[in-house]
C-alpha cells in the first residue's frame, strides 16, 4: 500500500492549491501547535533545523550539515547563509539559540521541550553555527530537531513576547501568511526569498476548514478543493470510486489509545487495566473502527513501522480471566466508569463505543461521553482518568516514548511513572550500539505490554485524497508532516484568482 507518487513529473510553477482540513487551526505559534492542521500551517510558514523525508530519514532544512563529538554530548549544526525571515531580517545562529531557549523554558509550555532531546545548553559558535551541549549522550538529535514544534522564530519576537505569534507569523518557511481565520480559512503566498530558489512551486495555498467529512469529500469531487489532508475510512471508500480523484493510503504508526490515570482509582491497580485489555477483540476493532484500513495494536505505541519494534503475542479476548482480575482487584461485581471521547477525529468515539460493548461481558459498565475537541483539550486532555487519545507516528522510538510515556514526558497522560521503563528508554537513547539499543527498547515495550498504562488496540493507515491534477504530493507516514512546498499543479487544474 504505497502513497500515490508523482515526484517523477516535472513541476509547473504557479497556481493556487486549495486543501481541506477537518478541524480548526486554533494556534499559529509554531512552538505551541497541537493538531495536524496547525502543524501543516506551521510547516508552511516556518523552518526547522532539519526535516523528515517521506521514508522517515532526516534531511537539511535551516542546517546544512551537522556533526557530533565521539561521546554524543556535543553536536554542531552549520546553518545556511543568507536566509531571511519574512520581514527581511536575517536568520542567524542567535535566532536558533533564542528559539531553543524558549522551547526549553517551562513557561513557554512547548511540547518540544521534552521531545527535542536532553539539551542542556545551546550556544552560537558564530553567526552560522550552533552548538548543542547535551546533559546525556543522544544519538537521535538530528532527527528530533525536525520535531513539529521546533521551528525557528526570530529572537526579537521572543524578546518582545511570543503572544504575537498567536495570530501573526514571522518565519523563514516556503510561504508567508496572507490571512488567518482559524475556524474557516488560512491563506499563504509563496515566499520569493525562500532559501530554495526552485521551491515552492505554488503561488498560493488556501487551507479550508471542513468539520463535516461528507461535505469535505463532496467539495473534492466537485473540484472546489484539490486535496483532503485526512480522510475517515467511510469517505475513503467513496472517493476511491470518484472520477478524477486519487485516494491515498500509507501504513503508519498513528494510533488511538485509551489512557488510564494510573495514579487514580480504579486504574491505579494494574489488574483493572489488564482486565480491560483482555476484553478487546483487536482484529474486530480494526474492522469496526478503521473499516479494515489499519492493523491491530498490542498496548505499546510502536508497530512494524518503527525501526526498533519488537513483536509480542497479540492479546486476545479472555473474558473469564478479565473477570478474575477484576475480582482480585476488589470488583467482583464489576465496575462503572465514564470514558471521554473527543469528536475529532470521529474514530475516537467509534473506538470508545466498540470498547464499551466488548467490555460488558466481563463486568465493565462503561459510559461513553463525547465532547467537542476544543472542550476535550481544555478540560480532559492530560487531566482525565479515562479517555481516548489519538497520536501521530513519531520519527523514532525514543520520540514516541518521550512524548507520552516516560515520567518526564511532555504529555505524561497516564502518570504511569515506571522507573524501570524510564531507565530502559534513557539508556537506549545514549547508545549507538544497535544490539544494545534493540534490547533496551524491547525491554521497554515488554513493560508496557504487561502493565498496560494505556490500551492501544489499533494502528491506522493514513488516508487522504487529491484531484488528479495535483502533482508531487506523497502522504507522509508521520501524519504531522506534509511537504507541500514539493507540490505543483498540472495543466488541467482549475484557474483560481
Amino acid at each position: 500500500m504505497a502513497a500515490f507518487d508523482t515526484q517523477a513529473q516535472t513541476p509547473r510553477k504557479g497556481g493556487v492549491l486549495r486543501i481541506s482540513v477537518d478541524q480548526a487551526v486554533a494556534k499559529l505559534n509554531p512552538l505551541a501547535t497541537r493538531v495536524n492542521p496547525e502543524y501543516m500551517v506551521s510547516e508552511l510558514l516556518y523552518s526547522a533545523l532539519t526535516r523528515l523525508r517521506v521514508d522517515m530519514s532526516v534531511e537539511p532544512d535551516l542546517a546544512l550539515s551537522w556533526s557530533s563529538s565521539p561521546d554524543l554530548l556535543e553536536w554542531t549544526f552549520v546553518l545556511r547563509q543568507g536566509v531571511a525571515f519574512h520581514d527581511g531580517s536575517p536568520c542567524t545562529a542567535n535566532d536558533v539559540v533564542a528559539t531553543f531557549e524558549a522551547i526549553l523554558d517551562p513557561k513557554t509550555a512547548s511540547p518540544a521541550r521534552q521531545n527535542v532531546g536532553p539539551i542542556a545548553k545551546v550556544t552560537a559558535k558564530n553567526d552560522n553555527a550552533v552548538v548543542f551541549t547535551l546533559s546525556a549522550p543522544f544519538a537521535d538529535l538530528p532527527v528530533t530537531l525536525a520535531y513539529t514544534n521546533a521551528k525557528v522564530v526570530p529572537a526579537s519576537v521572543i524578546k518582545s513576547g511570543l503572544a504575537k505569534l498567536d495570530s501573526t507569523a514571522m518565519g523563514t518557511g516556503p510561504f508567508k501568511l496572507v490571512s488567518y481565520e482559524g475556524d474557516r480559512k488560512i491563506v499563504v503566498t509563496r515566499n520569493e526569498a525562500y532559501y530554495d530558489k526552485a521551491r515552492p512551486y505554488l503561488d498560493r495555498i488556501e487551507i479550508v476548514v471542513y468539520p463535516d467529512s461528507t461535505a469535505e469529500g463532496s467539495a473534492l469531487i466537485s473540484g472546489d478543493t484539490d486535496m483532503i489532508s485526512t480522510l475517515p475510512p467511510t469517505e475513503f471508500a467513496r472517493l476511491q470510486k470518484a472520477r478524477g480523484v486519487k485516494a491515498l493510503r500509507v501504513p503508519s504508526g498513528q494510533f488511538c489509545n485509551v489512557n488510564f490515570g494510573c495514579d487514580q482509582k480504579p486504574f491505579n491497580d494494574v489488574r483493572v487495566r489488564q482486565a480491560l485489555a483482555l476484553t478487546i477483540d483487536r482484529a474486530a476493532m480494526v474492522d469496526f473502527v478503521s473499516e479494515g484500513y489499519g492493523t491491530p495494536g498490542n498496548d505499546t505505541p510502536m508497530n512494524s513501522a518503527y525501526r526498533y519494534y519488537t513483536a509480542q503475542a497479540l492479546k486476545k479476548p479472555d473474558i473469564p480471566k478479565a473477570k478474575a482480575l477484576l475480582a482480585a482487584a476488589g470488583y467482583p461485581n464489576g465496575l462503572d466508569a465514564t470514558m471521554i471521547a473527543s469528536d475529532r477525529p470521529p474514530v475516537r468515539t467509534q473506538l470508545a463505543v466498540a470498547m464499551r460493548e466488548m467490555a460488558k461481558p466481563s463486568g465493565f459498565r462503561i459510559n461513553v461521553e463525547t465532547m467537542p475537541h476544543a472542550t476535550y483539550l481544555d478540560q480532559v486532555w492530560k487531566k482525565g482518568p479515562f479517555y481516548v487519545g489519538f497520536y501521530n507516528m513519531q520519527a523514532t522510538a525514543d520520540a514516541i516514548f518521550a512524548l507520552l510515556y516516560t515520567s518526564d514526558s511532555a504529555w505524561n497522560e497516564t502518570r504511569w511513572n515506571n522507573a524501570a521503563f524510564d531507565k530502559a528508554v534513557h539508556a537506549a537513547r545514549a547508545t549507538v550500539d544497535e544490539t544494545k539499543r534493540r534490547a533496551l527498547y524491547a525491554e521497554a515495550q515488554k513493560l508496557m505490554y504487561i502493565e498496560t498504562p494505556s490500551i492501544i488496540p489499533i494502528f491506522f493507515d493514513l488516508l487522504a485524497a487529491q484531484r488528479d491534477w495535483v502533482q508531487g504530493y506523497q502522504l507522509h507516514p508521520r501524519g504531522a508532516v506534509f511537504r507541500l512546498d514539493h507540490v505543483s499543479l498540472g495543466s488541467n487544474a482549475p484557474k483560481r484568482g
